[in-house]
């Protein structure tokens, strides 16, 4: 009989297939405490099973060739880095000697812990990285148990069939794409989790948060899974597989039609020019966009330095990290965003701080930076001597005050004062910019543009701060609407300010590489976009054929409409007449 199962688009596209179901692997956990005799013993079989996850690991990866190689290497190596944690392992350690905790029940006790941090980071990709942590850890506690999974076995029953799984990790996620399977369904998981960005990145299409399918479904049903609408039909009608044929025709046009945009001009269809930027955090983000002709890199986030390391990133580190990144960009504009962490996640790169009860409205972004100013400093140091090796910007996260944005000019020119002394090639200017997140700063941008010379707008953010509604509280999804009018009119305000300033101004939010959202961005006069590589290419399809001066005319009707539903009906029928 068929029946429709529905979750989180994690990665499109659609695929037909028989069912593989992977329950997660239930360990034997024994919480009595460990005799002093047997303590020393119960250190070297955790070591011995660290080493083992890690010889699985490198297993993995030389088993990798080609693209796929290059694709989830970087996964593979963090988590790797993960094992490597000296932090971990000795605490792991302590835990059995002092607490006479037996090895799985040690694992046991600290995934639970650092799991619950990254759960309670605001942030969707920062907190799927407790994914990571968990798949790490099962890793240990199958070497441990003696339960090592034999990839081989699972090869010769993967070509043509789905996933269906509680989670996966990219690593065996890349292993299994390699031969032959065809998509993915999760109980649970986040569309910003490794897995689902290599899923992206493979063309592999995943769901997450799919409710009872590892209780419901059973080992070779017949299962049709949609990326784009979610869900997973299991034993499809025929209505279904006519669909599925259909896609398959469309989906193979569509990607030899959108492969001609590469190094394309952008422009909508009555000829206006626009400039599609990419949001980056790795070398491998650059050059993608590189190829794909952008504008350059919108935004470029450094979190994942200080968050990735052991202590704070010196100096140097992070001069040659941000000069990787502007060399690799090939003269094109990088904006750098100064370090966006809060007191969820400052701990975890090393900033000490005390617990906030509200960390969104708490010490973050601008406000940790200006608190940590030796941190500061050598974040601005470092930027600045990057900037002699190609055009960079200054992006600062979190301003709510002009007084924020004048101290760290005041703190620039500082830095580049100090480093000409020193001998170090520092421009004479330096192009400084303020994040639009809150609606303080929007409000107030006027007195902002004063002071800035350009603009970012964060519309994550500002869509949470502006209708109070947590981005990530799933009770609260009907509510988080960047259509809101509320929202429009803000983007509206901040962006004819800045035009009417001749300042630039570019959103790089998720809407930014929205297909849907981009005839609302043209009506509200935005011509900077920055979005993930992978949007680019369907953003600028969809910008070709928006009529910028039929979307301008509109927009006063969009800024005066009641709700969500006026806001589509009123682009419904523009799209219709234009």
């Amino acid at each position: 009989m068929r029946r429709v199962f529905k979750g989180n688009p994690a990665a499109p596209g659609m695929a037909l297939g028989r069912v593989r179901l992977e329950r997660p692997a239930r360990f034997s956990i024994d919480n009595t405490p460990l005799p002093d005799e047997q303590v020393e013993a119960e250190v070297a079989r955790l070591e011995h099973a660290f080493a083992a996850a890690r010889e699985d690991m490198a297993e993995l990866k030389r088993k990798l060739h080609g693209a796929l190689a290059r694709e989830v290497g970087e996964f593979i190596d963090a988590h790797a880095q993960l094992l490597d944690d000296p932090d971990l392992i000795e605490g792991l350690r302590a835990m059995i000697r002092k607490g006479h905790y037996r090895a799985a029940a040690a694992l046991k006790a600290q995934r639970d812990r650092l799991v619950a941090v990254f759960d309670d980071m605001d942030d969707p990709y920062l907190r799927s990285r407790g994914e990571d942590v968990d798949h790490v850890i099962a890793r240990v506690q199958s070497a441990l148990a003696r339960q090592a999974s034999s990839e081989e076995k699972k090869i010769a029953t993967r070509v043509g069939e789905i996933l269906v799984t509680e989670s996966v990790a990219p690593g065996e996620l890349a292993h299994l794409a390699s031969h032959g399977i065809l998509a993915v369904v999760a109980g649970s998981g986040s569309p910003y989790s490794h897995s689902a960005i290599l899923a992206r990145s493979l063309h592999l299409p995943m769901l997450v948060n799919v409710g009872g399918v590892l209780e419901d479904l059973r080992d070779g049903d017949l299962a049709l899974v949609d990326g784009v609408r979610g869900e997973i039909v299991v034993h499809p009608a025929a209505q279904d597989l006519a669909q599925y044929r259909n896609w398959q025709r469309e989906a193979l046009r569509e990607g030899q039609r959108l492969a001609q945009l590469a190094r394309a001009e952008t422009r909508t269809r009555d000829g206006r020019a626009l400039r599609l930027f990419a949001n980056a955090e790795r070398p491998e983000d650059i050059e993608r966009a590189r190829h794909l002709g952008v504008a350059g890199i919108g935004l470029y986030r450094t979190e994942f330095l200080f968050l990735a390391h052991d202590g704070l990133p010196s100096e140097d580190e992070q001069f040659a990290a941000y000069r990787d990144a502007v060399l690799g960009a090939g003269g094109l504009p990088v904006t750098i965003r100064t370090l966006d962490l809060g007191a969820d996640k400052a701990d975890a790169a090393g900033l000490v701080m005390e617990a906030e009860p509200n960390p969104a409205l708490g010490v973050r972004g601008i406000r940790l930076s200006l608190q940590q100013i030796d941190v500061f400093v050598t974040q601005l140091r470092a930027i600045l001597r990057a900037s002699c090796y190609g055009p960079a910007r200054i992006l600062v996260p979190m301003i709510t005050d002009v007084a924020e944005l004048e101290e760290v000019r005041r703190l620039i020119d500082e830095c580049a004062r100090d480093l000409r002394t020193a001998g170090h090639e520092i421009p004479d200017q330096f192009e400084l910019g303020a994040m639009i997140e809150v609606p303080a700063a929007a409000i107030n941008v006027r007195a902002l543009l004063e002071a800035a010379d350009f603009l970012a707008i964060g519309s994550n953010d500002l869509t949470q701060y502006v209708l109070a509604a947590d981005r990530n509280n799933d009770q609260l999804g009907k509510l988080y609407r960047p259509a809101h009018p509320a929202v429009l009119r803000m983007l509206s305000w901040v962006i004819g300010n800045a035009r009417r300033a001749g300042k630039p101004v570019c959103l790089c939010g998720e809407i930014a590489g929205d297909p849907a959202f981009a005839p609302v961005l043209v009506a509200l006069g935005l011509e900077d976009f920055s979005m993930a590589a992978d949007r680019i290419l369907t953003q600028r399809d969809a910008l070709s054929h928006c009529d910028r001066k039929t979307l301008r005319a509109l927009a006063p009707r969009l800024l005066r409409a009641r709700d969500n539903d006026e806001i589509a009906a009123l682009l419904q029928s523009a799209q219709a007449s234009a």
